[in-house]
């Protein structure tokens, strides 16, 4: 036993001593690349749909240009800050290793209870938050008009849209939120106890500004994959659960797209 604790002991001296943020700069940190978002889509997808591009292809792009370069370069500054050069080492927490069995068990059932929870539960809440409380935003600001208004569009644009969606709505994207919001930002909520994964879902769910009818849907989705990664303190569980159900859903939106 002793042995044991000296080896754990050890581990975690080799991550560092964690710095805890305060409230205000993990609910700064959380929202600020997600109004940087919500900027870039109000101003270029009005402008983009007048040159018969969609709303969808100007989010995808602004995953690449803002989302990416804003999250994954804070977190490289702050690892050259921290190690003299670019790196996530010390930066990047949750990585302690789970036994494999473990992966196939948590992913696939983390997996269905998402997909069923966006592809069940979220029409019908979504459609009530939309209809009561959001009749007032654009006809473009709503993603699913991609897929309903799929023949406006020429062959170029949903070519260039699915594309952009697979590389970064289903790749990219979720692997640079997972090392974000579950390796940099979770970690430190240390002084929130078990609040803290509820704290990072729901600040994970704000952050989607362009698409705030879904909070209640996400929050419930998300909150058992978050608890997940907390417990085991493993972020890879995270970001492979993350990628599977992106990239389902621009498997769903291709086979529709196919269909129309």
């Amino acid at each position: 036993m002793k042995i044991r604790l000296r080896q754990k002991e050890f581990h975690m001296e080799t991550v560092g001593p964690v710095d805890h943020h305060s409230l205000l700069r993990t609910i700064v940190l959380s929202l600020i690349p997600g109004i940087l978002i919500l900027l870039f889509l109000i101003l270029f997808a009005p402008l983009a749909n007048q040159f018969g591009l969609s709303s969808t292809l100007v989010l995808f792009a602004a995953i690449a240009l803002v989302l990416v370069p804003f999250e994954l370069g804070y977190l490289l500054l702050l690892g050259k800050k921290l190690n003299g050069r670019f790196s996530l080492k010390g930066i990047i927490l949750f990585h302690e290793k789970i036994p494999l069995w473990q992966f196939f068990v948590f992913i696939p059932l983390l997996l269905l209870w998402t997909i069923f929870c966006f592809a069940v539960i979220s029409p019908k809440i979504d459609h009530f938050f939309i209809d009561n409380f959001f009749t007032w935003l654009p006809k473009w600001f709503f993603a699913n008009g991609f897929t309903q208004n799929a023949g406006q569009y020429s062959k170029t644009v949903l070519i260039l849209t699915i594309i952009l969606g697979f590389v970064f709505n289903g790749l990219v994207g979720p692997i640079v939120e997972e090392l974000y919001f579950r390796g940099y930002l979770l970690p430190r909520l240390g002084q929130t106890g078990r609040w803290a994964p509820l704290l990072n879902v729901v600040l994970f769910s704000l952050y989607h500004l362009f698409s705030p009818w879904q909070n209640a849907t996400r929050i419930l989705a998300l909150l058992p994959l978050v608890y997940v990664v907390w417990w085991k303190r493993n972020i890879v569980i995270g970001i492979v659960t993350h990628c599977s159900l992106n990239i389902l859903g621009m498997i769903a939106m291709l086979v529709f797209l196919n269909k129309a």
